[in-house]
């Protein structure tokens, strides 16, 4: 604690309070360890638990050890970590959004458990997902420990996750630009700097203990200009196949949800489901990254047909896996059902055009990898630089980038949102820095009340409210009951407008029947930009903020924008 205690010592850290660089640079070293060896802990179970489970998988019975492992997973999740089933990116994309990084530090270890009983009885979900939430957990927790503020913690979170994916795939720009792309949204030097520190951290600790491997090696590939033109077609397919994953993924959550059983029983059945179809298909198993090495080597073995049945199946399975209620990410699940989708494509080409010489079908499968990934996640520079990075393959840059674009831009088409985000934004609960929606989400409606109001009765007579406007500077009034202080109505000042010129009506008219009974108002707890919204759609200038029956202030948008600008100088200001 010696060490955290300094911290909140002025005289000591005052140099980090004007220049909170160093100290998030060296802290994001930290945490880029210690995300790195948690990836490395979840790669060594894997393989201990496939290898340890191979030799009962030629039994006419293996088909319940991924549904065994899944309930298992869920199980638990549910009793033991307390923890509901996700896939985890989003959770860590929602805490980044609306609590400033905070995580529980549970979350450190209970995904990679449930993923490792998931994927390594066999079911079809990859491992990076888990990962990236334990990596964040382990920097929201470090940053909590060293006291660091909302934004400093976001980073440092950013810091985890990017650790944790470049340790699993030995690539550290493809872990830098995961983070910044997808999880945080936002391009700063501030973000860039010690995340990148983390990446690079997170990968030599993954290289000093697993040896510097690229994880799908190849033989080099010529490019001509007819696969470059084909390379648009791909495009089209593997968009068509992240839509299909994508939509399958989310059908399957909803059918899974109608079905009368416990959570472990409604896992244990897609597990089963998918040991079914590993019977006839074994690539869908698993992470499937051996497929993955067999298809870029040009060794995967079966026709035209063939393959397209083994992408369908694979985007089956892992929509079984992940929608009945397993643990882990769909990272390998793309990368296998892009390279599937690729090398099905390339050998219809090889077939509908035989005379032309085309790029090896391993290309082709590579491309596939990058569009399946920039089409899921609708992050093209993810795709790029992850299939470049885990392939070593510099020599397709432009074809993957020509296939990564296209595919991207036809899902935004199709499914405007991402499938990390798309639930996220369907709840409103995406908060992008920069965003009005961001901005507005630091500030409450009670740090905005005006309480400067008079309230009036409902027996007032209208010449009693006038020597009440004498001595007030506002234009509305609200109207409360004398004996329990029930808000009744609001008055505003245009309304009694006509009565003013007609001394008559000053003892003739109570303030109860020209009031308006039932007015817009703000709940204390209401979002601010729902309450922004309101006011522009109903021409509003300001509303009265009601709470148990009880008038508690008012609340203007003049004060909502001046607010506004402030909060957003400050945002600027820090995250420049």
């Amino acid at each position: 604690m010696k060490f955290a205690n300094l911290w909140r010592k002025p005289t000591r850290w005052a140099v980090f309070r004007i220049d909170d660089r160093p100290l998030l640079m060296g802290i994001g070293l930290i945490v880029g360890i210690c995300s790195g060896l948690a990836a490395l802990a979840l790669n060594r179970s894997l393989e201990a638990m496939f290898e340890w489970l191979h030799h009962y998988r030629h039994y006419w019975w293996a088909f319940i050890l991924p549904g065994a492992g899944a309930a298992l997973s869920s199980l638990f999740l549910d009793k033991v970590a307390k923890e509901g089933a996700g896939h985890g990116v989003p959770e860590v994309i929602y805490s980044v959004s609306r609590y400033g990084g905070l995580l529980r530090f549970r979350s450190a270890w209970s995904r990679l458990v449930s993923s490792c009983l998931t994927i390594g009885s066999g079911g079809s979900a990859g491992p990076e997902a888990p990962v990236v939430m334990s990596g964040a957990a382990i920097g929201s927790n470090i940053a909590r420990y060293f006291s660091l503020n909302d934004r400093q913690r976001v980073v440092i979170v950013g810091c985890g996750a990017a650790g944790a994916i470049s340790s699993i795939f030995n690539a550290p720009i493809a872990g830098l630009v995961f983070t910044v792309e997808v999880v945080l949204g936002e391009w700063t030097a501030v973000n860039i700097v010690p995340i990148a520190i983390a990446a690079v951290a997170g990968t030599e600790v993954s290289r000093i203990l697993n040896g510097n491997q690229i994880a799908f090696s190849h033989p080099g590939f010529h490019i001509d200009l007819p696969d470059i033109a084909a390379c648009i077609g791909l495009a089209v397919v593997t968009a068509a196949a992240s839509v299909l994953l994508t939509r399958a993924l989310r059908s399957m959550h909803h059918i899974s949800a109608k079905v009368p059983a416990a959570p472990w029983a409604r896992a244990m059945i897609g597990g089963c489901a998918v040991g079914l179809i590993g019977f006839a298909l074994p690539v869908v198993m698993g992470e499937g990254y051996h497929s993955i090495r067999e298809i870029i080597t040009n060794s995967f073995e079966g026709g035209v047909a063939i393959v397209a049945v083994a992408t369908l199946a694979k985007v089956l399975a892992t929509s079984l896996t992940l929608g009945w209620g397993g643990s882990g990410g769909i990272f390998a699940p793309c990368l296998v059902v892009g390279s599937l989708a690729g090398l099905a494509y390339h050998r219809f080409l090889v077939l509908l055009m035989p005379s032309v010489d085309w790029v090896a079908e391993g290309c082709f499968a590579l491309l596939g990898m990058a569009g399946l990934v920039s089409g899921i996640l609708q992050a093209p520079l993810t795709g790029i630089f992850l299939i470049v990075e885990i392939t070593g393959g510099y020599g397709v840059i432009l074809p993957l980038i020509l296939v990564s674009a296209i595919s991207t831009t036809l899902c935004h088409y199709v499914e405007p949102a991402s499938f990390y985000l798309k639930d996220l934004v369907e709840r409103g609960h995406l908060l992008r820095p920069g965003t009005d929606a961001r901005v507005l989400s630091d500030l409450s409606v009670n740090e905005l009340l005006e309480t400067d109001c008079i309230t009036v009765s409902p027996n007032m007579s209208l010449r009693d409210f006038i020597d009440v406007i004498k001595r007030s500077h506002r234009n509305h009034f609200p109207v409360a009951d004398e004996e329990t202080g029930r808000f009744l109505g609001m008055i505003q000042l245009q309304d009694i407008r006509p009565y003013l010129f007609d001394p008559v009506m000053y003892d003739a008219v109570i303030l109860e029947q020209i009031m308006d009974p039932r007015p817009d108002v703000v709940h204390p707890n209401e979002d601010l930009s729902e309450v922004l919204r309101r006011m522009d759609a109903r021409r509003l200038f300001s509303m009265p903020v009601v709470a148990d029956r009880k008038f508690l202030g008012m609340i203007s948008k003049a004060t909502l924008l001046d607010q506004y600008r402030k909060e957003l100088r400050v945002q600027t200001v820090v995250s420049g």
